[in-house]
C-alpha cells in the first residue's frame, strides 16, 4: 500500500470585538473594513483537522464531524490551489521531497461546537484546514503570509490563525497581498479575559453571513458610514485599549460596535436579522449589571446570530457568573466552575432575567487563548479514512 502523509492541528474559535461586515471582493474575501477580535482557549472551542495526502488517494474528500462534504466550492479550490502551488516550489528546488502536491488530500474535521449556529465554525474550520496542510506540506510560510489563504476560505479564518488580539486589515491592494491578519496582543500579554458564551440557538441561521453581508452592503443607507468613518475610529481606539490592558475602553467599544452591526443589519432591505428576543434580554441585564456596579464589569457581543458573547475579567467572574449562575442554574456548562454562587445583585428581579430560561440551551466558559497547536491525535486511519466517523467510499 502506498505510503499515507499526514498532519494534524487543532485551531480557535475568534469572536469579533469590531466587527467584519461587508466584501469588496467576493471572490477574494476582501473586507470593506478592518476588524479586530479575540481568539478563545481550544480548551472549550475548537476545530481538529487532519490533513493526509498519498499516491493511493483518487479524489480530494473532506469530512466534517462525520459527514462527507464538497471540496469543490470555489473557496476551498482556491486556498488548496495556493498551498498546492507552495509545496510545488518547494518540490521544484529539492528533487528529494516526496511529490505530495501532486498527491490527493484526505481531510478529517471535527468541531466540538454546533456548526453553522452563529459560533464561528468556519474561522476554526478554515484556518484548521490551512495550518494542517501547512503543515503535511512543511511549508516556510508565515502565519501573516497564511492568513491570506485562510482569508480566501472564511475571511474570518485569517483571524483564527493567530492567539490573543487580532487585527485583520482590510488592506488596499486589489489582488488581497496586504489583506491580512497580524496579531496586537499575545494571550500571554493579556491573559486575564474571560468570556461566558450563551447558545441561544444551535440551528441553522436562516440568512447566511454571505447573503446577510450582500444584502447590507447594497442596501443599507448607513453602512457606508460605518465602513468609511465609524470603523476606521475604533480601529484605533480598540487597538490602543487592548494594549494598554483598558476593559473599560475595550468593552464600551465592543458592545457600541455590535449594536451598530445589528443596526445596519436591520437597516438592511429586507431587513436582516439575526439577534432575537433571549439576545435583546441578555443586552438588557448586562446593561443593567454595569449601571448597578457604577462601571463596567462585562461587555456582550453578538455575531451573526442570536449567541451572546459576555466578555469580562477574571476578577469580575463571581460578579458575573454569579448573575448568569442566579438566571441559568440547570445549564450544561457549569461542571467547569462549581465553585460559582449565585448572586443577584440588589436591583435586578428575576423577572429580568426569567426569559433566558427558556432561550439558552447552554453555556461555555472560556478564555483568550492561543493559536493552532499541533496535535500527535489523527483523525485518519491506517486506511486512508476517518477513524472516528462513518467511513464512506473513497
Amino acid at each position: 500500500m502506498a505510503k499515507i502523509y499526514s498532519a494534524s492541528t487543532t485551531a480557535p474559535v475568534n469572536i469579533a470585538t469590531l466587527k467584519y461586515w461587508g466584501k469588496r471582493d467576493t471572490k477574494l474575501n476582501l473586507p470593506t473594513n478592518s476588524s479586530i477580535s479575540v481568539t478563545l482557549s481550544q480548551d472549550d472551542l475548537r476545530t481538529h483537522t487532519t490533513a493526509s495526502a498519498s499516491e493511493s488517494f483518487t479524489r480530494d474528500i473532506l469530512w466534517l464531524n462525520g459527514t462527507e462534504e464538497s471540496v469543490t466550492g470555489a473557496r476551498t479550490t482556491a486556498c488548496l490551489a495556493e498551498l498546492r502551488a507552495l509545496r510545488k516550489k518547494l518540490e521544484d528546488s529539492n528533487s528529494s521531497l516526496p511529490p505530495l502536491s501532486s498527491y490527493k488530500l484526505h481531510i478529517v474535521s471535527e468541531n466540538n461546537f454546533p456548526t453553522a449556529a452563529g459560533l464561528a465554525s468556519s474561522a476554526a474550520g478554515f484556518a484548521a484546514l490551512i495550518r494542517a496542510i501547512a503543515d503535511l506540506y512543511e511549508l516556510p510560510q508565515s502565519e501573516e503570509e497564511l492568513s491570506r489563504i485562510a482569508r480566501q476560505g472564511s475571511g474570518s479564518a485569517c483571524r483564527s490563525l493567530y492567539g490573543g488580539y487580532v487585527a485583520w486589515e482590510m488592506g488596499n491592494k486589489e489582488d488581497g497581498s496586504d489583506s491580512r491578519a497580524v496579531q496586537i496582543a499575545t494571550e500571554a500579554q493579556w491573559p486575564d479575559m474571560r468570556a461566558a458564551i450563551l447558545v441561544v440557538s444551535a440551528k441553522k441561521k436562516e440568512t447566511s453571513s454571505t447573503t446577510g453581508m450582500q444584502t447590507t452592503a447594497k442596501t443599507s443607507p448607513l453602512f457606508k458610514y460605518r465602513v468609511e468613518v465609524v470603523v476606521p475610529e475604533r480601529f484605533k481606539q480598540m487597538s490602543k485599549a487592548i494594549e494598554k490592558k483598558d476593559f473599560e475602553v475595550f468593552a464600551d467599544l465592543t458592545m457600541a460596535d455590535s449594536n451598530q452591526f445589528h443596526a445596519v443589519c436591520l437597516d438592511s432591505s429586507p431587513p436582516v436579522f439575526y439577534m432575537n428576543d433571549v439576545s435583546r434580554n441578555v443586552i438588557s441585564l448586562v446593561e443593567k449589571l454595569n449601571s448597578l456596579a457604577g462601571r463596567i464589569v462585562a461587555a456582550y457581543t453578538f455575531d451573526a446570530g442570536p449567541n451572546a458573547v459576555l466578555y469580562y475579567l477574571e476578577r469580575d467572574e463571581s460578579v458575573v457568573l454569579g448573575l448568569l449562575k442566579a438566571a441559568l442554574p440547570d445549564l450544561e456548562g457549569w461542571q467547569k466552575k462549581p465553585a460559582v454562587i449565585a448572586s443577584v445583585p440588589e436591583g435586578i428581579s428575576s423577572e429580568m432575567y426569567d426569559s433566558l430560561k427558556e432561550g439558552v440551551s447552554r453555556i461555555i466558559l472560556t478564555g483568550v487563548g492561543p493559536s493552532p497547536q499541533k496535535t500527535g491525535e489523527s483523525l485518519v486511519g491506517d486506511d486512508g479514512l476517518p477513524k472516528f466517523s462513518n467511513k464512506s467510499e473513497a
